[in-house]
């Protein structure tokens, strides 16, 4: 009889390197890295990076030699290329799935309830995929998002699975007993540790776990992921994405900087990019914090961090408006004679921009259309021509911006920018010379 519920987790294998090895064929086979904003730490690997012995997280410059050595192939993160590449990979999936949950850049969760023979589709839709998009893509059947979860894990462990491991059979306890609990969905290094103390290590220990003293030792959270390896579903499919309660938007600077313009520069920059999140959730900001501190790890230089808020007379997500409170904050907390690395904007107090509380501060409703209909233009036209094309002075641009990320080794934007579109050649095809 089949469940009455079926999930699937699709989760693309690798995904930062992958988007890479799409506009670079020659690198398949080969070890693929990808680095942190300025290049600092591994944050993707392939399966022959990790065969190497290369670790999450590892800092780069510790791992050169061996990178040299074993000619790997080393990317700094490109995120204009692998957010549009997302979005291909799940607009192909939601053009075939009865119901899709985006749940991350490289995964989501499929409702495939009522499907007849849903380990052939997702075979059927791996092909798909990988032919559409050049993304390898693994998915983990189960009854409820928790098992879908395991499934995607054995999918990518287990070779002779293709892809794809179903985790609705019978034998579903001995499969269980081969994933350890630290690789459950929702159990973190401190729980994994608080269950090898109980002597459970595998996630079929976890699921036999006793639902009351799952309740008194890891909350109701671990209560619903016993459950859920159960198959009873405490977690359903959100078709869309519950609204943020806050937005913050921060980089570590390329270089350390000095300056109180150059700060202004990149505050700016992010109060800007934090607007366009909050407008594309169309909701309104009443407090902005910013922050700015030096290294931690630069124990011989003088330490220094920081942090603001300015409250909002009247909720706006106008990016203007948003930068001239981050800067009045900066004002505040910069003091000169430091080396600073990092700054960042924080939105807080939101609410849905439609049910807004006015005040009599708020500007005339003809001023505030036309604040509007610029900022609905300028989002617009970056999501067309790609982020930063229309961007505020107070930003800078270019080689003005000394504050920017390092990164020596980025790709080219080859799917949103018309400058670095993939090149194709023909080669004149040899003559025959007469005999």
């Amino acid at each position: 009889m089949p469940p009455s519920r079926l999930f699937a987790l699709a989760d693309c294998n690798s995904f930062y390197c992958s988007c890479e090895r799409v506009f670079a064929p020659h690198l398949h086979g080969r070890p693929v890295v990808v680095l942190s904003n300025n290049d600092g730490c591994v944050i993707a690997r392939t399966s022959e990076a990790k065969q190497l012995g290369i670790p999450m997280g590892a800092p780069a410059y510790q791992w050169e030699k061996l990178f040299l050595r074993h000619g790997v192939a080393v990317f700094s993160s490109n995120f204009a290329l692998y957010g549009d590449m997302s979005a291909r990979v799940m607009s192909t999936l939601a053009r075939f799935a009865p119901g899709i949950e985006v749940y991350s850049i490289d995964e989501a969760f499929l409702d495939l309830t009522g499907v007849r023979d849903p380990v052939g589709f997702c075979r059927e839709l791996r092909v798909t995929v990988l032919r559409w998009t050049g993304i390898p893509v693994s998915f983990g059947l189960g009854t409820t998002k928790t098992l879908a979860k395991a499934g995607n894990k054995l999918a990518k462990k287990e070779a002779a699975s293709g892809g794809v491991f179903d985790l609705t059979g019978p034998d579903a306890d001995a499969w269980l007993a081969r994933l350890p609990a630290g690789d459950v969905w929702g159990i973190g290094p401190r729980q994994a540790a608080k269950l090898a103390a109980m002597g459970i290590r595998d996630a079929r220990g976890l699921k036999h776990l006793d639902r009351n003293l799952a309740r008194r030792k890891f909350t109701v959270a671990g209560l619903h992921t016993v459950l859920e390896l159960q198959g009873v579903a405490c977690i359903d499919l959100e078709a869309a994405p519950p609204a943020k309660k806050s937005i913050c938007s921060s980089r570590s600077f390329g270089k350390p900087v000095t300056t109180l313009a150059a700060i202004k520069e990149a505050v700016a920059a992010y109060a800007a990019r934090a607007g366009e999140k909050l407008r594309a959730q169309r909701s309104v900001a009443g407090v902005v914090m910013v922050f700015l501190r030096t290294n931690y790890f630069k124990p011989d230089e003088p330490r220094y961090e920081n942090i603001t808020h300015v409250a909002l007379p009247v909720a706006t997500s106008d990016t203007a408006v948003l930068i001239d409170a981050a800067h009045a904050g900066l004002d505040r907390i910069f003091r000169s004679g430091y080396r600073y690395q990092k700054a960042g904007v924080l939105l807080a107090g939101l609410e849905p921009e439609a049910c807004r509380q006015l005040s009599l501060l708020a500007p005339p409703p003809a001023d505030e259309a036309r604040r509007r209909a610029l900022m609905k233009t300028m989002d617009a036209v970056n999501a067309k021509w790609g982020r930063g094309a229309c961007a505020p002075a107070a930003a800078g641009a270019g080689p003005t911006r000394s504050w920017s990320m390092r990164q020596n080794l980025l790709s080219r934007r080859y799917t949103t920018c018309w400058t670095e579109l993939p090149e194709a050649r023909a080669c004149e095809p040899a003559r025959r010379t007469a005999t």
